[in-house]
């Protein structure tokens, strides 16, 4: 019986992708290259100091520490400025339907995203109160395909491992919940995703285990 439920932030409640890219490639062109939608899918799961050190490897450009944390600070300020306009009609099918259904249940739920600005989010989609736990960026070292993160949210629902259940859109994500020792349930339109326990199209289409 799944006590506890967890979920990925970007690509499954909220659809944010789009302005990471936009933000990155950005800054791709300030620093002297192209960056494409095929680059930006190396980037999916990944943390943002992550994100920005394949960037450059893509743009073949070397910097200091000092200068890649100016940069990455440069993008997220970039990145929040389009989160702005971002409003509860901005979750994705399902999102809100599936977390209700769920705490009806009495399952317990818990955001685990590699996301720093996941509170500012959570609170522009007006679901924050939804969350008996958030964990994000701020509170975990390290990157998916870890399960720190997953491993993170387990304790603060007072829950196992094999008690919860998480939300993945991304490789790394499904590795991590895996790794973790939970069960991993992929949203998956496209059908790629490997090593789930189950496979759905959106939230919409879940179903109570």
């Amino acid at each position: 019986m799944v006590k506890g439920a967890i979920f990925d932030l970007d690509g499954v409640l909220v659809d944010t992708a789009k302005y990471h890219y936009l933000a990155w490639k950005e800054l791709a062109l300030e620093l002297g290259f192209d960056f494409t939608e095929k680059d930006n899918e190396q980037l999916k799961g990944v943390s943002r100091m992550r994100s920005l050190e394949l960037l450059l490897q893509i743009g073949k450009i070397s910097m200091t520490e000092a200068q890649k944390l100016e940069l990455a600070d440069r993008k997220n300020r970039r990145y929040v400025q389009m989160l702005q306009a971002l409003t509860k009609a901005d979750l994705l099918e399902g999102a809100e339907a599936c977390i209700l259904q769920l705490r009806q249940k009495g399952v317990k739920i818990s955001l685990g995203s590699a996301s720093k600005n996941a509170p500012f989010i959570l609170e522009k989609l007006e679901i924050r109160d939804l969350f008996d736990a958030v964990v994000d960026g701020n509170m975990v070292s390290r990157a998916k395909p870890d399960p720190e993160v997953f491993l993170t949210a387990v304790q603060l629902l007072a829950l196992k491992p094999e008690e919860c259940c998480v939300f993945e859109d991304a490789q790394a994500g499904i590795d991590a919940a895996k790794a973790a020792g939970c069960l991993a349930i992929a949203v998956d339109k496209a059908g790629i995703l490997m090593g789930a326990d189950m496979t759905i199209h959106s939230l919409s289409q879940f179903q109570m285990l």
